[in-house]
């Protein structure tokens, strides 16, 4: 990255994704293996963790100066790495600071190995792209989040989130039930994966499948499959189109985005979105155990950003599922606000369970074809 200060454009980033605080900064604190690397930033920076711990302890004597986000860029020592992450954890002000590990570092071995620590927030590629911003930016809103429960004695404790909404016996039957579910809906609808992507290719260049990344439980972040149903470079369209969503809320309050009648959507594309047949790469991330047959949609870091209140937080203790509550309910309704479909979301997160869930499943192919295009 060309410098540890990032500004962020104000109001719509250059792909089109409404920033969150925009036109704030974002202050990321590198660690980097070479001194040389170092010399072209121009902000936080150390070349080791011993150095690192001195310049945060630093920090610490002006809230104001805390770093937004840890990024590693250092090969992976596993002793050392963990003892800098305990002493992250036994420092305050340091604990709720996202810590995002550069993929490039690590061999598939060292990958598997520090996901299954769950030391870091993310490990990805670091790069100067936006989207490698949105998501730096969403984990340390989320860290702030964090830490303005704990202040407030309110436990909101990463395990609690993921396991709220369905632990025991019930998690167990829901996740068995799901690995049954899409495997076998995998197997039977490959013809149809196929048809897809020809059809796809046919109609316009670019790739088959859409890949992005959505929020889901716990406020996980994680690589969500689609097929494409749009233009390429659609993102890049999208600033010119905001006075179109039909979610606009005049910048205040929770954000969601969705257009009718998008121009950006392809003929295929639009067959796709309102049979839901865009939706079945999803089984993909359910087999992953990202997702599940039924919960709250996954959403964008853009849009889960404007969520991590104590009003809307909640939403977050469900599953991420391909169909749910909102579906089934309220899909493809023209008049339905942001509020509305939150409160869906929020509803099913209190209440679901395995009879709720069949109960969805039930109604869920009648959901599945909507008349108007969003």
């Amino acid at each position: 990255m060309k410098s540890l200060t990032t500004i962020l454009p104000d109001p719509v980033s250059k792909h089109g994704h409404p920033e969150m605080d925009s036109g704030s900064e974002m202050r990321l604190f590198h660690i980097h293996f070479h001194k040389s690397a170092n010399a072209k930033h121009n902000g936080y920076m150390a070349d080791s963790y011993i150095s690192a711990r001195t310049r945060l302890l630093r920090l610490m004597e002006n809230d104001s100066q805390l770093p937004e986000a840890i990024i590693i860029n250092f090969p992976f020592r596993e002793n050392e790495f963990s003892s800098f992450c305990t002493w992250l954890k036994s420092h305050y002000k340091l604990s709720f600071i996202p810590v995002v590990y550069n993929k490039e570092f690590l061999n598939a071995v060292q990958f598997d190995m520090l996901q299954r620590m769950k030391l870091v927030d993310d490990i990805t590629e670091v790069s100067e792209t936006q989207a490698f911003l949105d998501k730096v930016k969403f984990l340390s809103k989320v860290g702030k989040y964090r830490m303005e429960k704990a202040a407030s004695n309110i436990t909101i404790d990463n395990q609690v989130l993921i396991t709220k909404a369905g632990n025991g016996f019930n998690y167990l039957v829901k996740r068995a039930v799901d690995i049954l579910i899409a495997s076998l809906l995998i197997l039977f609808l490959l013809p149809v994966f196929i048809l897809i992507a020809i059809a796809i290719r046919v109609e316009s260049r670019g790739p088959v499948f859409y890949t992005a990344q959505r929020a889901g439980k716990g406020f996980k972040v994680f690589n969500f499959y689609k097929f494409r149903t749009m233009i390429m470079d659609a993102d890049k369209k999208l600033a010119e189109m905001k006075q179109m969503n039909q979610y606009l809320n005049n910048g205040a309050g929770a954000s969601f985005f969705k257009i009718k009648n998008d121009p950006r959507i392809t003929k295929v594309g639009c067959f796709l979105r309102n049979t839901s047949l865009d939706e079945l790469p999803q089984f993909f991330n359910v087999l992953k155990g990202d997702m599940s047959i039924v919960g709250n949609r996954p959403l964008p870091l853009y849009e889960a950003s404007t969520l991590t209140t104590n009003e809307w937080s909640e939403r977050f203790m469900a599953p991420a599922g391909i169909t749910g509550l909102w579906q089934v309910k309220k899909r493809g309704q023209e008049d339905m606000s942001a509020e509305d479909r939150i409160s869906l979301d929020i509803d099913y997160a209190r209440k679901n369970n395995l009879i709720s869930d069949l109960k969805i499943m039930a109604v869920t192919p009648k959901a599945l074809f909507q008349k108007t295009n969003v």
